[in-house]
């Protein structure tokens, strides 16, 4: 019989383990259940998704007609009015969307769940471009910036003597 990467993995944990695994998820999914209904009396909820972590996050929107914002909550706290992570962003025009903002914490994968949400949502609203600036600020993480942007197949350009630069990506849909 062959085994799966996951299968052969679970053979090498004990019970203890997998009980343990099974209560986490369980908690999860109770707390998911709780977080969208409150989620919801404010936002639309564009999805459900896992992280690379395995954790379960919810993501959700608010468009006005001149900026969106996507959010995410994780499953592993109860929702009390705020997000965990954001990408914030304003019409430019009804061809581009302009990235004012990214907060929260790096490296969860967190950031390329609302990335591909903002595409989608990019697309829905047939909007063509998304761009975004790179400032001063960001030179501190410029190469964690760069390497997201361009996971996420943007055009950069960057500007090392005036610590700035531009950010564009046309999706293909």
């Amino acid at each position: 019989m062959l085994l799966t990467k996951l299968g052969a993995e679970e053979e090498k944990r004990n019970p203890e383990e997998l009980e343990q695994d099974l209560e986490n998820l369980e908690f999860q999914m109770f707390r998911m259940q709780a977080n969208v209904k409150e989620i919801a009396k404010k936002r639309q909820i564009l999805g459900i998704e896992q992280t690379k972590e395995e954790k379960w996050v919810i993501v959700s929107i608010v468009d006005d007609g001149h900026a969106c914002k996507i959010m995410l909550n994780d499953c592993e706290s109860a929702f009390r009015g705020s997000w965990d992570f954001s990408i914030q962003a304003k019409y430019e025009d009804q061809s581009t969307i302009h990235i004012g903002d990214i907060k929260g914490e790096e490296n969860r994968g967190y950031g390329s769940i609302c990335m591909d949400y903002l595409k989608e949502h990019a697309q829905d609203q047939n909007v063509q471009y998304i761009k975004g600036d790179l400032a001063e600020r960001d030179w501190d993480h410029l190469d964690r910036l760069i390497h997201f942007y361009e996971k996420h197949d943007f055009d950069i350009d960057v500007d090392h003597e005036n610590q700035s630069g531009s950010i564009v990506c046309q999706p293909h849909w």
